[in-house]
């Protein structure tokens, strides 16, 4: 049996939500390169899951700005906050691969703020996210 579209974005936010943990955590623990990663993708399928609430059938792509401005079409009021959202693809391809990077590595160049940040961000969209849901539910 299908799920409804809302069954579907609440699913992709339940894993948004896990990782978001998870990026908090490496943010505390020195993982800082890694939570940079991890806050772009948590941000990605918390997008994701609002896109398909709302009823989209296939949602292609990993910018955070692009769903973000696609997300805008639903929700007027994302429009500011992909502004700062959009951040997190920068930490897209340079966190995991050296050649991302002129003359180091992912592991040497991502500090605690970096990380920190990203991680707020992240929360940020989740939140904003479950909110969204939260209301299409009632």
């Amino acid at each position: 049996m299908r799920r409804s579209p809302l069954e579907e974005g609440r699913r992709w936010l339940d894993q948004a939500e896990e990782d978001l943990k998870w990026v908090k955590d490496l943010a505390e623990r020195g993982g800082y390169y890694l939570a940079c990663f991890l806050a772009q993708q948590t941000a990605e399928k918390a997008i994701k899951g609002f896109l398909y609430a709302q009823g989209e059938e296939v949602v292609f792509g990993h910018s955070v700005e692009r769903l973000g401005t696609a997300a805008s079409v639903y929700k007027p009021d994302f429009k500011d906050a992909v502004k700062r959202w959009g951040i997190l693809d920068t930490y897209y391809i340079p966190t995991r691969y050296p050649n991302g990077l002129p003359d180091s590595i992912p592991a040497r160049v991502y500090t605690e703020d970096i990380a920190k940040t990203a991680a707020a961000l992240a929360e940020e969209v989740v939140t904003a996210i479950r909110t969204e849901l939260d209301r299409m539910e009632k």
